[in-house]
């Protein structure tokens, strides 16, 4: 999966763990709802993006 992310996408990746993690120093709960958030965002975008390709036939 990280060969895939390249560069860019692991320093994303980071930075967003990173604000995840400085949130919780503060309070767990609501760490915990956006780190659903993001879960389920990424869900979304993953699932518009293969269904995009699949309507061009490359995927």
């Amino acid at each position: 999966m990280l060969k895939n992310l390249g560069p860019q996408g692991i320093a994303g990746l980071v930075i967003v763990l990173a604000g995840i993690a400085l949130i919780a120093y503060q309070s767990l709960l609501i760490a915990a709802g956006m780190a659903l958030v993001l879960a389920g965002l990424g869900l979304v975008v993953k699932a518009l993006i293969s269904g995009m390709l699949q309507s061009f036939g490359m995927f």
